[in-house]
């Protein structure tokens, strides 16, 4: 026996023995514990290979005006490129708009050399200075773990679904130690419609994810964890409320100055070209404002921690850290660039997500309108507006203010601020949807009609394919038959409809209809007068076979038909759809979609 077909037997048994003594609900669990494990290993081995770059770099960064930011950057962004370009030939940016893609276009499947490859690349890019986060590719990485995991049990879609939120459920678990965030984030980002019984795998990956990470780093604190907030205030809630809309228009700026600007770096053709544009002007935007390098946790934690002068150190501007006017230009510079910066780290071929982004802009602005208000005489506590803006800026550019809220108290520590957090994560999502309606990762899906959301309606229809509803039991008749052949092929049939074929090629030239013929189909002396190809119609629309079923429906909507032809892309019948069978098929998989 061949070595292939060895394992290829072996891998059968595993199946086999997986569904005789496994039950399905049960498997579900096992696979979700396991995917959540995995998960928070992936994100640890991010960090870990991030922060070893960047101990390297630190070694070389300890300037008090640091020249070595001007080429370190582009480095990075040069080594990722390289190996994305070169080894694994495939696109791996926007990592979360790949995962909404997946699920609302390709069945939950996601490429397999995704379980790896954001790793490298994001290391590489973040290492050496990338302005992005960790996040969104190590989410895309757990995603795809899940998703692959439950391709090589061969499990159904709507199981797959399910696994890749189990994936994207522990890795933002694991990376931020927040098992309620990553719940959240799936079920707000990802917009999976989940029933109740489909929660418990996605807690238990979340778990799974965040025990992983805290075991690995020995580390239990919080990632910002800060000792003591200030307690929640009633009088304060206006200078929430005006948090809350300076977050959602700071949002709103993150969201469309980033489109903006990818669109721009779009246009610039060449590999090497985008590498010097967006290399150099990176490497030019951290030497001026360093806290720009890399995701900037540490900018963050010095600004909670009110050390302003390691956040001007290695700054043309630190002898003026002292000055009231020299910090808001600063923090207010930085709050605004950080866009500018994330989009030419991945614009020139770096990879990274705006996770990371998001929060930094989201402290820089906290802190920023609780310094100005100070100056103004209010009464305002710096860290809890800081840590509030950080909650204000996600769930305005995610449009997930559950994730936001959450997030920031797990990441904190700081369960007391949660009614801080919530006006102000609930104001910015109320802002910015005026004139946002999809958040960053969907907007790019949502435009070219591709994003499955959470109506259930139509991601029932994105389950539906061709082959579950096309009807090949149509009798198809010739252009060169004649009316009694017709009328016979009638008498043998259950149909109203009947397609006509050309002869030899198969390709589709019309439809004839039992209410066109049926005033002179019992008229004898006709039958051998009249032909078939006297009595074809057009049919209203011609359906390609690979058409999405949501754009069936719309076909369908606006011609007001009950049976359509299909064809293939060079013409060929291939069969008939209807309305009814469309809706059988819709109520069968809407309760196989909902049966738990």
């Amino acid at each position: 026996m061949k070595i292939r077909d060895y394992y290829t037997d072996y891998y059968s048994k595993i199946l086999l023995w997986r569904e005789k003594y496994i039950g399905e609900n049960s498997f579900i669990i096992i696979l979700s514990l396991l995917v959540g494990i995995l998960s928070g290993i992936a994100a640890y081995i991010m960090k870990f290979f991030i922060h070893q770059i960047q101990h390297f770099v630190v070694g070389l960064t300890q300037n008090s005006v640091n020249f070595w930011y001007l080429g370190l950057p582009m480095f990075g962004i040069l080594l990722a490129a390289l190996f994305v370009k070169y080894v694994v030939k495939d696109d791996i940016s926007h990592g979360v708009t790949k995962i909404l893609y997946a699920i609302s276009q390709h069945k939950a499947i996601i490429k397999l050399h995704n379980t790896w490859s954001s790793i490298v690349a994001s290391s590489l890019t973040i290492g050496f200075g990338g302005s992005v986060g960790a996040e969104a590719p190590v989410v895309l990485t757990g995603s795809a773990i899940g998703s692959n995991l439950g391709r090589f049990f061969h499990l159904d879609q709507k199981t797959l679904m399910l696994l890749v939120g189990c994936g994207a459920s522990g890795a933002i678990a694991g990376i931020f130690k927040a098992p309620i965030a990553g719940v959240a984030f799936t079920l707000e980002v990802l917009m999976l419609d989940l029933t109740m019984a489909s929660i418990s795998p996605l807690i238990i990956s979340a778990v799974s994810g965040a025990a992983i990470s805290y075991f690995l780093t020995n580390d239990h604190r919080a990632i910002f964890y800060f000792e003591t907030f200030e307690p929640f205030a009633l009088d304060r809630i206006p200078f929430l409320v005006i948090l809350g809309v300076a977050c959602g228009l700071m949002s709103l700026y993150f969201v469309r100055g980033t489109n903006w600007a990818e669109t721009m770096f779009k246009k610039i053709n060449g590999f090497w070209v985008k590498l010097l544009i967006g290399g150099v002007s990176l490497g030019v935007l951290i030497f001026f404002f360093p806290p720009l390098y890399g995701e900037g946790y540490d900018s963050i934690r010095a600004l909670l921690g009110g050390n302003f002068e390691e956040l001007f150190s290695q700054s043309l501007l630190f002898n003026y850290r002292d000055s009231a006017w020299a910090i808001i230009i600063f923090i207010g510079a930085m709050a605004f660039l950080k866009v500018f910066a994330s989009v030419f780290t991945n614009g020139s071929g770096g990879t990274g997500g705006l996770f990371a982004p998001s929060l930094f802009v989201g402290c820089l602005t906290g802190f920023l309108v609780a310094f100005v208000m100070r100056l103004l005489g209010a009464d305002v506590p710096f860290s809890n507006f800081a840590f509030a803006g950080m909650a204000g800026i996600m769930s305005g550019v995610m449009h997930a203010p559950l994730t936001g809220i959450f997030l920031i108290a797990e990441l904190t520590g700081g369960y007391s601020l949660f009614m801080t957090l919530m006006i102000v994560s609930v104001i910015s999502y109320l802002t910015i949807i005026v004139f946002e309606p999809h958040s960053i990762y969907a907007m790019r899906l949502a435009k070219k009609g591709e994003l499955l959301t959470h109506n259930k309606d139509r991601g029932v229809l994105i389950m539906l394919t061709m082959e579950n509803v096309i009807e090949t039991d149509l009798e198809p008749v010739y252009p060169d038959m004649t009316l009694g052949d017709l009328v016979h092929v009638i008498s043998k049939s259950t149909r109203n409809i009947y397609p006509v074929i050309e002869r030899g090629s198969g390709r589709l030239l019309g439809i004839v209809t039992l209410d066109e013929v049926r005033n002179i189909m019992f008229r004898s002396e006709l039958y051998d007068r009249f032909k078939v190809s006297r009595l074809i119609t057009s049919p209203p629309a011609k359906i390609e076979y690979n058409t999405p079923m949501e754009k069936v429906m719309d076909i369908f909507e606006n011609t007001g038909a009950w049976n359509l032809p299909v064809i293939d892309e060079n013409g060929i019948y291939k069969g008939f759809v209807s309305k009814s069978k469309i809706f059988n098929s819709y109520r069968r998989v809407l309760v196989h979609y909902s049966n738990d």
